[in-house]
């Protein structure tokens, strides 16, 4: 877990802000970048640096993404009919690793993704490890039997830190949670700012 948690701290240092919301985010104690330059003081970013930022935030929040998984997940919303930037933001709200973070079974979409691929989640009552796997509104996700007394599990239900979006329907003494309708932008609980709209202009350019 220790270099997950590593690559975690890191993008929250490279991004310049704390995108998960953490109290431990080393951001909170100090301000600036990672490496001897850090602490420099940024000039005006292009319109391009800005694009390529946005996308780069986005990307880590959901647990650093691949750039070939990103771009795949990017040209389906693009696919879709309606808003590419809120067709993109469902889809990655629909990733089973986002809905496991989001119903507070563990405390971080790192945690997420590991639990998920240890195989310790089941959907609509069958076992799923791919951490990809995209959720349709209704799907009810729920923690196997047998990893429900992890310490992982019930650390994360109990703390206080983050609230459980309202897209999602969870019963914590079940360990279950159901996956009510796909989210718009405006709903999800973002802790710091997002732009996807920038994604998009990223990706058109």
């Amino acid at each position: 877990m220790s270099k997950r948690q590593s690559q975690k701290y890191k993008i929250d240092r490279r991004m310049g802000e704390n995108i998960w919301g953490r109290p431990k985010s080393p951001l909170n104690s100090r301000p600036y970048g990672p490496g001897q330059h850090g602490q420099r003081r940024k000039g005006k970013m292009s319109d391009f640096g800005l694009q390529l930022m946005a996308k780069q935030k986005l990307k880590g929040y959901y647990g650093n993404i691949t750039e070939k998984q990103f771009s795949r997940i990017y040209t389906e919303a693009q696919r879709r009919k309606g808003n590419t930037a809120e067709n993109l933001i469902g889809l990655l709200e629909s990733r089973l690793d986002a809905i496991v973070y989001r119903a507070k079974f563990v405390p971080t979409v790192f945690a997420a993704r590991q639990f998920v691929n240890h195989g310790h989640v089941k959907v609509n009552g069958k076992r799923v490890n791919i951490a990809s796997y995209t959720c349709k509104p209704g799907d009810v996700i729920e923690v196997r039997d047998r990893s429900r007394n992890m310490a992982l599990v019930l650390e994360a239900l109990q703390s206080p830190e983050r609230d459980v979006p309202d897209y999602i329907d969870l019963d914590p003494k079940a360990m279950k949670a159901t996956y009510v309708r796909t989210p718009e932008f405006a709903e999800v609980p973002y802790a710091a700012k997002m732009e996807p709209n920038l994604v998009v202009e990223y990706y058109a350019s």
